[in-house]
């Protein structure tokens, strides 16, 4: 901890890209709570828009539960099954719709094999145990003066960028996919339409800050490691 205070690449590269990911998480919260608040003219909850969704194409086995907490919603592909919080479930707000849509949209992208999220889900193991193992390897490394093991531990930890990089068309796509729908099916009017856009929009944000920050910790360790071997 007391080294990234005399780290030049900590301050260049790391502090932008937390501050982006915090000014994006503030983004998520503060859009979520204005259009929490705006209800749709035609009264559909979250559970609605989503159950319509996936009815509409074909995905009737799909359950929708709610889950405690708030911006807690996800789909989980291995029971089948979107999980939305209590401040979206029964909620006809605009940011509830928006969000119960793009939840739905995973769900579609699943059922018809969009590749990105094929791609996302092969490759979860693999980061999983890079993540894991990155940092231990490259410490193991530097301690020992073991060039090939850092090297090994950031190629482990260019898995969680990696992972980051084919979200970002995954989740993209899961927005476009409701706001879409939400236009065509007409479950919200046209200015309900803005408040959802600026909800996922805002939503989509902490996945482009996810990505900048895993690239530059990686570039940062590239760097580190480079300096450290031409110094040897």
């Amino acid at each position: 901890m007391f080294y990234n205070l005399f780290d030049p690449y900590y301050w260049i590269l790391i502090v932008p890209s937390i501050l982006l990911a915090l000014w994006a998480q503030m983004m998520v919260s503060s859009n979520f709570k204005k259009y929490s608040v705006v209800y749709g003219h035609r009264g559909y909850t979250g559970a609605d828009a989503a159950r319509m969704i996936l009815d509409s194409n074909g995905l009737y086995h799909i359950r929708i539960e709610r889950i405690a907490g708030s911006l807690t919603d996800h789909y989980d592909p291995k029971d089948q099954v979107i999980r939305l919080s209590d401040s979206v479930y029964g909620s006809p707000s605009v940011a509830a719709v928006g969000v119960a849509a793009h939840e739905a949209g995973h769900a579609v992208q699943h059922a018809t094999g969009y590749a990105p999220i094929k791609i996302r889900t092969a490759i979860i193991p693999v980061t999983r145990i890079g993540s894991q193992l990155s940092v231990p390897l490259i410490l193991l490394g530097f301690l020992f003066q073991l060039q090939p093991l850092v090297l090994v531990g950031i190629l482990f930890y260019a898995t969680a960028a990696l992972f980051q990089l084919v979200t970002l068309p995954v989740e993209f796509n899961a927005s476009s996919r409701a706001m879409k729908v939400l236009e065509q099916s007409a479950m919200l009017e046209a200015e309900e339409l803005v408040g959802a856009r600026k909800v996922l929009s805002a939503a989509a944000m902490t996945y482009v800050a996810a990505l900048l920050t895993a690239l530059a910790q990686l570039l940062r360790l590239v760097l580190i490691f480079g300096g450290r071997r031409r110094d040897d």
